[in-house]
């Protein structure tokens, strides 16, 4: 992973302002905890191991959610975008249930399975299968019908098709949504978390909250930002042995 000299240099100096900040009384240390007790409630909870329990529950929640998305979204994305049959009865129900936003469902996750896991599942997958689904089925959209005269004229068959021209295709456009789709499963898994679940890092937040232990919430903040980072490069890592020739 390269280090970002320049943003590395900016993260530290945003750091020592609000460390200074916070000890000259700028800052409200009761509204805002500054580095140095962030730090410390890091080590805290990494000691006690409550923080690395609530990370596994937020993952495993997400990582559920979010691969139950890719094989609902991008097969049906693919398949939307060539048949011209299906299309007109499929869009405009999947154009209203777009704009509902995950969290109007948690209601709904909550009566239909009660506070547990599942719920949290419901609400990631929901999140993110819209992103998933749009761009596999934009991605379906926008193949070349030429390629595929081509390929026909060749004797290809379907599944010579869909492996030689469409999915190749598709591919930069089903990872853009893919990446934007892990971006809202974490938004809908942590607010989801702070209302339906009793573990999680949006619990751990919410909790905290009410507290007033700032220090905890903003470390809660700091390891979503950074597994959220984790996971995108992971991703863009796996893109580019994928998709070679065309990187985004």
């Amino acid at each position: 992973m390269k280090i970002n000299l320049k943003g590395t240099i900016l993260i530290l100096v945003l750091l020592l302002l609000w460390q200074a900040g916070v000890q000259s009384g700028l800052l409200n240390h009761f509204i805002i905890a500054s580095p140095v007790e962030v730090l410390r409630s890091i080590y805290r909870m990494l000691e006690t191991g409550a923080l690395i329990q609530d990370i596994c529950a937020s993952l495993k929640r997400v990582f559920v959610g979010f691969i139950i998305s890719i094989i609902i979204g991008v097969p049906l994305g693919l398949f939307l975008g060539r048949s011209r049959e299906l299309k007109p009865y499929f869009l405009p129900v999947l154009e209203v249930l777009r704009p509902i936003p995950p969290i109007a469902w948690i209601p709904l996750a909550i009566l239909w399975f009660g506070l547990r896991d599942t719920s949290s599942y419901f609400i990631t997958m929901i999140a993110s299968f819209f992103p998933i689904f749009l761009n596999s089925f934009a991605g379906a959209e926008n193949v070349e019908p030429v390629h595929i005269n081509a390929a026909l004229s060749l004797g290809a068959n379907k599944q010579g098709i869909l492996k030689k021209i469409l999915l190749p295709s598709a591919l930069p456009f089903i990872f853009t949504g893919i990446r934007v789709g892990l971006g809202v499963a974490w938004m809908s898994v942590i607010a989801a978390e702070m209302i339906a679940a009793r573990s999680g890092l949006g619990y751990m937040i919410q909790l905290n909250r009410m507290m007033l232990e700032t220090q905890n919430v903003i470390a809660g903040m700091i390891f979503i930002g950074l597994l959220g980072f984790l996971m995108n490069y992971l991703l863009l890592k796996f893109q580019k042995k994928l998709i070679p020739w065309k990187q985004l």
